[in-house]
């Protein structure tokens, strides 16, 4: 392994494919730690639906570090990487997949978190590194949620990656996956009211999925209706 561990501000000699978020100031800073620590970083971001770009398709190096990356990033390019390629998702093993933070708002969840993992083909189900959790507040929201969860997730991304620098390993967990990952079309089932529901599934599923300029909605034949504004 070509990895220097710095006692005197050396950077470490690997190199780096860093595939984020535009916009996002926790990816943002994660970004200036792999710069400020690692000799060769590729940055590469990106929106749902967005082509992963030659520099990225084509790269050969050490280490991939996804953080919010909206790519599922193949197989041929996660072989490319000698050294791992890992994972910063925005939720605890319970909660794989898509819609994870509305999931677990909709089960009323006691913990919640954020997960770094070794990637696999599959989405969330690469070994888990590592996991950071904290105790969900009894009126927590989407957006309140969110921000606690990139808070932990930053945490996370600093210890892990300190960690790995400095013994050359990445740690390695005794937690797993619980479920296979939830879906976008169970995530959009979950936003779905329908007329007939009790009070009570309806006011799960508003905390659930409310996240102004997206949340619930209610299709009454054939005219769909969209939640824009609540009093919660």
């Amino acid at each position: 392994m070509d990895r220097v561990v710095s006692n005197d501000s050396t950077k470490c000699a690997q190199r780096v494919l860093f595939l984020g978020k535009p916009g996002d100031p926790a990816c943002a800073g994660a970004r200036r730690w792999c710069e400020e620590h690692f000799e060769a970083v590729v940055y590469v971001d990106g929106t749902w639906g967005d082509p992963l770009p030659p520099q990225a398709r084509d790269w050969q190096g050490d280490l991939i570090i996804s953080y919010l990356s909206r790519w599922v990033v193949p197989a041929d390019l996660l072989a490319r990487a000698t050294t791992a390629a890992i994972n910063f998702h925005p939720a605890t093993p319970e909660y794989p997949g898509i819609g994870c933070n509305n999931f677990a708002l909709y089960e009323n969840a006691p913990t919640y978190g954020a997960t770094c993992h070794h990637m696999a083909s599959r989405v969330d189900t690469g070994r888990i590194i590592q996991v950071a959790r904290f105790g969900m507040a009894p009126d927590e929201t989407v957006a309140s949620l969110l921000q606690r969860t990139y808070a932990a997730m930053a945490g996370l991304f600093t210890d892990v990656m300190t960690t790995y620098l400095q013994s050359g390993r990445f740690p390695e967990s005794t937690e797993h996956w619980t479920r296979p990952p939830f879906t976008r079309a169970q995530f959009e089932s979950l936003r779905r009211i329908l007329p007939d529901m009790p009070a009570d599934e309806v006011a799960r599923r508003v905390r659930a999925t409310y996240y102004p300029p997206w949340g619930p909605y209610v299709d009454l034949h054939g005219h769909v209706f969209h939640l824009r504004g609540t009093d919660r």
